[in-house]
C-alpha cells in the first residue's frame, strides 16, 4: 500500500518509510534492504531525466516495528515524492510505503481562561480551531467587525488596526459628533429612548476578541483567528444603527469609495466582514446592493441569523444574497433556544455562554475585562475568524485569495453534523476549522490527493471498482492530475483498468499490455480538465481471462 494521502501539495520530502513482508530477505537483513534500493533508484532516476541532480536513495536504519527509513540523497518535490514512493513500493515483497513526516506540535494556547472557551475545542460542538491551528491563524487578513467600535483592551489592541466611526446622527453617535476616524466605542447605553434602560453592551469588543485576541500570550483569552488583525468599524450607538450608515460602511470596508471619506488602500482593505447586527424584515435593496458590490470586490460577509427563535427569512441582513448566515449552537450541539433557524441559514457555530474581551463601564468605557455572552451575535465571528484562517492559508501557499461564493461553499461542505437537535434547520452543520482551511488549501490552483486503501478483490473474468468522493472542491481537475494505481495481480496482460469520471466519462490507464509481468505500481498523468472535481471518482478493473487473480491494494487521485 502506498499512502499518498499526506504527500501534500507545496511541501517537501527527504525521508520515507517502508515496510518488508515476513519472510522476504529484506525483512531479515537490513543489508539487503540497502541492496534493493539500487534497483528503485535507477527507476526513479530513469523517471527524472534531465534533473540536475537525479534523486536516489539510501537507508537510513531499522525501526523497532521492523519498518526501514528511507532518505532520498536531496528534498523531493510532491510530484517526484510521488513517483519515489510508487519506485519504492514496487520492490519485491513491499507491505506499505509511506512519507516520513515531519510533525509539529499543536497549539494549546497558554491564555489562562482558554480552558473556558468551549467553543474552540468541544468535540461534538466546538469549531476544531486546535487542529487548524497548526497550518493557519489569519497572518495577513483584516476583518471588519462593523458594530459598536473599539474600546481599549491589551487583549486585543495588538491585533487591531484603524477602523472608522459611520454613525451620522448625534443623536446616535453619543460622541458629540458624525462621521469621523475615531472609532472609539463611547458607550450605547440608554435611559429609556428606545425601550428599558440599558448600561452599554461592550459589543464590538467582545465580537472582537472571539475574531482574534491576542493569543498565547498568557493573557485572558484566544481568538478564532490570532494571526489576523481586527478593523472596528462602528454602525452601532445608541438605540442601534441605520441601515444607511451600515450599508455605507460594507461599501468602505471592502474597498469601496465613500464621499467624505479616504478610502483604504489595497492593503488595508478587509476580506472579511462581520456583522453581529440585525433587524425584523427582509433584505432591503440598499443592504443588498452594498453586499453585492462587497462581495464583486472580493471581501466575504458573515451575518449572525438573530436571537428570536423565528425563521432567519424575516430578519436582515440575514436575509440577504451573497452571505453566509450563522446559527448559534450550544455546547450540547443543539441549536441554542434563542437563535433563528432556516433555509437561509448557511451553518452554525458556539453562540452559547462565549466568553471574550469586554469592558468594565457601565455607561462610558471603565476597566478592561471579560465576559461571557450569548447570541448569534458570538457565533458569526467563529464563523468570520475561520474565513479568516482559509484565507491566510491561500497567501502562505502565494495563491489569490478564495472567492467569498469559493469561501461559502468550502464551509459548507466541510461542516460537521450536531449531535444534538436543530428544530427549524441550522445549515450544514457546525463550522470545522481545519477541514475548512484544508478545503482553502486545496481549491484549484493547487493540488489534494484523495487515497483509497481498501483491497478489492479481482477475481477470474470479473468487472470490480473502488470508490473515492471529492466533496468541497470547485471547477474543473487538472490537464495534469495524477492517478496512481496498485493493483497486485499476477500476469497484468489480463488486466483493462479505467478511470471513472463522476459524469460517467472512461479514461483508460492500462489496457491488457504487460503480458505476464506481475503488478501495476505506478503514477499516472490524466487530462481531465473537462471534469468536475467534486464527485465520485472509480477505479474500474476488468479481468478479462482465467487463471490469475489478485486485488486493488491502494489508488489515489490528484489534482
Amino acid at each position: 500500500m502506498v499512502n499518498l494521502a499526506a504527500v501534500e501539495a507545496g511541501a517537501e520530502f527527504s525521508g520515507f518509510i517502508v515496510r518488508f513482508q515476513e519472510g522476504t530477505p529484506e525483512r531479515a537483513n537490513p543489508a539487503a534492504v540497502a541492496r534493493a534500493l539500487g534497483a528503485a533508484s535507477a527507476g526513479l532516476q530513469a523517471q527524472s531525466a534531465g534533473n540536475a541532480l537525479p534523486p536516489g536513495f539510501r537507508h537510513f536504519r531499522r525501526m523497532g516495528l521492523g519498518a526501514d527509513v528511507i532518505h532520498a540523497n536531496r528534498r523531493l518535490s510532491r510530484s517526484e515524492a510521488v513517483l519515489a514512493m510508487a519506485q519504492l513500493a514496487a520492490l519485491p515483497g513491499v507491505e506499505y510505503v509511506e512519507p516520513d513526516l515531519i510533525l509539529r506540535p499543536g497549539l494549546i494556547p497558554n491564555d489562562p481562561s482558554y480552558g473556558q472557551q468551549w467553543g474552540f475545542f468541544d468535540a461534538d460542538a466546538g469549531i476544531r480551531a486546535e487542529q487548524a491551528w497548526t497550518v493557519a491563524n489569519g497572518n495577513g487578513v483584516i476583518v471588519a467587525v462593523l458594530d459598536t467600535g473599539r474600546t481599549l483592551h491589551s487583549d486585543l489592541d495588538a491585533n487591531t488596526v484603524p477602523g472608522f466611526d459611520f454613525i451620522s446622527a448625534l443623536s446616535t453617535a453619543n460622541d458629540g459628533n458624525g462621521r469621523d476616524a475615531n472609532d472609539a466605542d463611547p458607550g450605547d447605553w440608554t435611559t429609556g429612548q428606545c425601550g428599558p434602560a440599558s448600561n452599554s453592551s461592550w459589543h464590538g469588543t467582545h465580537v472582537a476578541g472571539t475574531v482574534a485576541a491576542v493569543t498565547n500570550n498568557a493573557r485572558g483569552v484566544a481568538g478564532t483567528a490570532w494571526g489576523a488583525r481586527v478593523m472596528h468599524v462602528r454602525v452601532l450607538g445608541t438605540c442601534g444603527g441605520s441601515t444607511s450608515d451600515i450599508a455605507d460602511a460594507i461599501t468602505w470596508a471592502s474597498g469601496g469609495a465613500i464621499t467624505g471619506v479616504p478610502t483604504l488602500a489595497a492593503s488595508q482593505v478587509a476580506r472579511v466582514l462581520n456583522l453581529s447586527l440585525g433587524g425584523a424584515g427582509t433584505c432591503g435593496t440598499t443592504t443588498q446592493n452594498a453586499i453585492n458590490g462587497a462581495v464583486a470586490r472580493g471581501s466575504t460577509v458573515v451575518v449572525a441569523a438573530g436571537n428570536s427563535n423565528a425563521d432567519a427569512s424575516n430578519f436582515t441582513p440575514a436575509s440577504c444574497n451573497n452571505v453566509i448566515t450563522v446559527a448559534s449552537v450550544t455546547s450540547a450541539s443543539s441549536r441554542s433556544s434563542f437563535s433563528n433557524f432556516g433555509a437561509v441559514v448557511d451553518i452554525s457555530a458556539p453562540g452559547s455562554a462565549i466568553l471574550s474581551t469586554f469592558n468594565s463601564g457601565t455607561t462610558v468605557p471603565g476597566a478592561e475585562s471579560y465576559a461571557n455572552q450569548s447570541g448569534t451575535s458570538m457565533a458569526a465571528p467563529h464563523v468570520a475568524g475561520v474565513v479568516a484562517l482559509m484565507q491566510s492559508r491561500r497567501l502562505a501557499q502565494g495563491r489569490a485569495l478564495m472567492t467569498p461564493a469559493n469561501v461559502e461553499s468550502a464551509l459548507r461542505s466541510t461542516a460537521y453534523p450536531l449531535s444534538g437537535t436543530c428544530t427549524g434547520g441550522c445549515g450544514a452543520g457546525i463550522v470545522h476549522a481545519r477541514a475548512a482551511v484544508d478545503a482553502a488549501g486545496a481549491t484549484a490552483g493547487g493540488t489534494q490527493t484523495y487515497t483509497n486503501g481498501t483491497d478489492v478483490a479481482i477475481r477470474d473474468n470479473t468487472t470490480v471498482e473502488s470508490s473515492i468522493t471529492v466533496s468541497g472542491r470547485s471547477g474543473n481537475a487538472l490537464s495534469t492530475s495524477t492517478v496512481a494505481v496498485d493493483i497486485r495481480h499476477t500476469f497484468i496482460g489480463d488486466l483493462l483498468v479505467q478511470l471513472v469520471a463522476p459524469d460517467g466519462s472512461l479514461y483508460t490507464l492500462h489496457n491488457r499490455t504487460g503480458t505476464s509481468t506481475d503488478n501495476i505500481i505506478r503514477s499516472y498523468t490524466v487530462n481531465l480538465s473537462s471534469e468536475l472535481m467534486n464527485g465520485t471518482w472509480r477505479l474500474r478493473v476488468n479481468d478479462n481471462a482465467r487463471g490469475d487473480t489478485g486485488f486493488i491494494n491502494s489508488w489515489s487521485i490528484t489534482f
